[in-house]
């Protein structure tokens, strides 16, 4: 202790010339415990490999549906086990359920696939509508194609179309099957889910520890906003694939369109997947069309393009709602989380967009802190003595020193 000219008593800084040896940084010890950590953790995500897409998928759902299960657990008298059973019933039910029979419908109805492209095929175009060709821009281009079309053999539509319709059936099969493995993935993920409901409490807490001691108050928001993108992403795509699926299978049964429950699963898969129910309706507006019912394909076109149309209403408003994030933040991440990562990119991408926009912003704000500090303190010239690092902190509580 020191005492100013007024007789004040000032705390003097540690003399960091005394601070010891075996605290001083040592290069090649923290480069062997990086390196042995890094193995560590590639050695355990090598043994987990096998597990990590039913573990990933679980704690997506998990996290998504976690309000649900409190909603559940609050209806049940509080009792967790009654509340994580309803739930994976529900998953088993909503999820399990659908996406299987779909897959199974597609790969057993692939024949009549194939012969329905051929017949398709081999019978001659109706006229096209007239207020088709009177549509602005596009009418006149498309009834010369239509005319094309209708004109040509049918055996030079069949070469020309026919490995077009080869290729999307293989395609079909090869998303399609694999059956088993689909099932064991779907059974893996509900066991682990299971799991992540009834210790959620305490998974939650070691993830946010985890985050704290990582990157502080700025790690956990960083965990809390993965959470909220996480809800919304999943409210938005989740919600408007069955708002879509239901709306489009009123309309297929409208219509008078075979097998309209099979066709909502199957717009079920492909709005879960983002490709959109826009395959079936389109498919079915043609099958209407070759069939002569051209009302009933004009009322199934008007159909599907209100149909499709919520990908660009529904889900951005449910996806905004769910989530304090930008808007064109999250769908950028869902979108190119899906080309990069697949299905489960949807979840992933705006997960890793948020932890980087929340440190981000953590890390500009913090910078305009400090400069507001520094500008707001009294400046004095450095010296020599005050460069030198042993002596800085020393200094400059000297030179602030009334």
């Amino acid at each position: 202790m020191s005492r100013t000219a007024r007789g004040d008593e000032v705390e003097q800084p540690p003399d960091l010339e005394a601070v010891p040896a075996s605290l001083t940084w040592d290069l090649t010890r923290i480069l062997l415990a990086v390196v042995g950590i890094g193995g560590l953790i590639a050695a355990s995500v090598w043994v987990l490999r096998p597990f990590l897409p039913a573990v990933v998928w679980a704690t997506m759902i998990v996290v998504a549906t976690w309000p649900t299960l409190r909603a559940v657990e609050a209806r049940l008298w509080g009792r967790r086990g009654l509340a994580v059973a309803v739930m994976t019933l529900l998953m088993l039910a909503v999820l399990a359920a659908p996406l299987t029979l779909g897959a199974v419908a597609i790969i057993d109805r692939a024949d009549d696939v194939v012969a329905w492209s051929r017949s398709v095929i081999s019978r001659p175009l109706p006229a096209l509508p007239a207020w088709v060709t009177s549509l602005p821009i596009v009418g006149k281009k498309i009834a010369v194609e239509w005319t094309k079309i209708a004109s040509a053999p049918s055996e030079e539509v069949a070469a020309r179309l026919g490995p077009h319709v080869r290729d999307l059936v293989r395609w079909l099969i090869a998303e399609a099957g694999s059956i088993g493995s689909l099932l064991v993935q779907f059974l893996l993920t509900v066991a682990v889910s299971g799991v992540l409901y009834s210790r959620g409490e305490a998974v939650a807490g070691g993830v946010l520890a985890f985050a704290q001691r990582l990157a502080g108050n700025h790690g956990v928001r960083a965990v809390l906003l993965s959470a909220d993108a996480i809800r919304a992403v999943a409210l938005g795509v989740v919600v408007t694939a069955v708002v879509q699926a239901v709306v489009g299978g009123i309309g297929l049964a409208v219509t008078g369109v075979p097998h309209p429950v099979l066709l909502t699963s199957v717009m079920l898969v492909l709005g879960i997947a983002q490709i959109g129910p826009g395959p079936v309706l389109f498919g079915s507006v043609i099958w209407l069309y070759v069939d002569g019912q051209s009302l009933w394909g004009t009322v199934m076109l008007l159909w599907a393009l209100v149909t499709t149309s919520f990908d660009n209403i529904l889900r951005p408003v449910l996806i905004k709602r769910g989530a304090d994030l930008p808007l064109l933040l999250i769908l950028a991440g869902a979108i190119g989380g899906l080309l990069a990562f697949g299905l489960v990119g949807l979840f992933i991408g705006p997960v890793i967009l948020a932890v980087a926009y929340t440190l981000l912003v953590a890390w500009v704000t913090a910078g305009d802190s400090l400069g507001r500090l520094s500008s707001s303190a009294p400046s004095a010239p450095l010296t020599t003595t005050q460069r030198d690092p042993r002596h800085s902190v020393r200094d400059a509580a000297r030179s602030f020193t009334p």
